[in-house]
């Protein structure tokens, strides 16, 4: 399963993945919104192509650019996009030019700490100013709604006694790491699956009947 990886700072959810390699995932393309993050240098000492789109780039436009960087994604031949630490809201325009399957990685257990402002260091703020006992990580499905599209999988991490934002966020992005290449595979192992059982129906049709159809999303 082809993989684009959009990402706007340090990319350590980028470096888990290329460590990692899931079963059965390919990255094939970094998109960054802004220029020289870390995250560039990773997908690079990967051998990883990347690109650089900015708002500014389209003249102020984030609809244009948001469209440009799924036809990006499809040129690419990406079936599968992560955003990574991506810290822009993707326009339907976006979603109208990729038609591939988007997820993203959140620092807390949606629908909890989530929504409008809710990156970074602000969500691990928020745990801690609710006075929650846990918080956690979790992957979803990327709608035009921020942050609340169907959840895919989620891990919990303990508050402890002392955490500050800073404290909390380095706990909570191991356990952020684990997920997001567990989920990876467990996406490409469904997707493979789907494919291999389109080609056993159209084998079981019998020749001239039917072709290998693409996989479902899964």
């Amino acid at each position: 399963m082809r993989l684009g990886v959009l990402v706007s700072g340090r990319g350590s959810n980028l470096e888990a993945v290329l460590a990692a390699r899931p079963p059965g995932i390919e990255p094939v393309v970094v998109i960054s919104n802004r220029p020289q993050v870390r995250a560039l240098s990773v997908a690079a000492a990967h051998g990883l192509p990347a690109r650089v789109m900015r708002r500014a780039d389209f003249d102020g436009d984030a609809r244009a650019r948001d469209a440009a960087i799924g036809e990006a994604l499809t040129a690419a031949g990406a079936e599968l996009a992560l955003l990574a630490g991506y810290d822009q809201v993707l326009q339907p325009s976006y979603f109208a030019a990729f038609q591939g399957r988007t997820i993203n990685i959140h620092p807390s257990l949606l629908p909890a700490h989530g929504g409008a402002g809710m990156l970074g260091a602000a969500v691990h703020r928020s745990v801690l100013d609710a006075g929650d006992t846990e918080t956690g990580a979790t992957v979803h499905e990327v709608t035009p709604e921020m942050d609340a599209g169907p959840i895919l999988a989620s891990a919990r991490v303990p508050v402890l006694p002392g955490d500050d934002a800073e404290t909390l966020a380095a706990r909570v992005l191991a356990e952020e790491h684990r997920l997001l290449v567990a989920t990876l595979a467990a996406i490409a192992a469904s997707w493979i699956g789907a494919a291999l059982d389109s080609g056993r129906d159209a084998a079981d049709q019998g020749p001239g009947r039917a072709g290998v159809g693409e996989p479902e999303a899964c």
